[in-house]
């Protein structure tokens, strides 16, 4: 299977953050339950009906390590549907793990980066 997605496993940790809405609420819970059952070896945030940090959307986040990656994304680019993943490398600096450590699977949409002050 060829992936679609083009992001480079350059980091040594990740999140993908799985948007949704309330019309694809049922959907997303799909998701959710299919990886907290599934063995990849994940780190599996909260279920979000609501906005947090600088997502604009609800979601809930997949924490995971450069040596999971191939597997975290191929699942994720299977299982997502049509709702859109927000992947970030986690570097400690937050502003530009959300800015420029990006990458999308379905529809961009703008972050609210308000929160957050570039290091100088």
């Amino acid at each position: 299977m060829s992936s679609s997605y083009s992001f480079p496993n350059v980091h040594q940790a990740y999140h993908a953050h799985v948007y949704y809405e309330a019309d694809t609420e049922a959907q997303a819970d799909i998701i959710y339950q299919a990886a907290a059952a599934s063995s990849l070896p994940i780190d599996l945030g909260r279920f979000h009906r609501k906005c947090v940090g600088p997502h604009p959307k609800w979601s809930f986040q997949i924490a995971f390590d450069k040596a999971a990656f191939d597997e975290v994304m191929t699942w994720l680019e299977a299982h997502r549907g049509d709702l859109t993943v927000f992947l970030h490398g986690v570097t400690g600096d937050d502003y530009i793990d959300h800015t420029d450590h990006v990458g999308w699977m379905g529809s961009p949409v703008e972050l609210n980066l308000a929160m957050f002050k570039p290091k100088q």
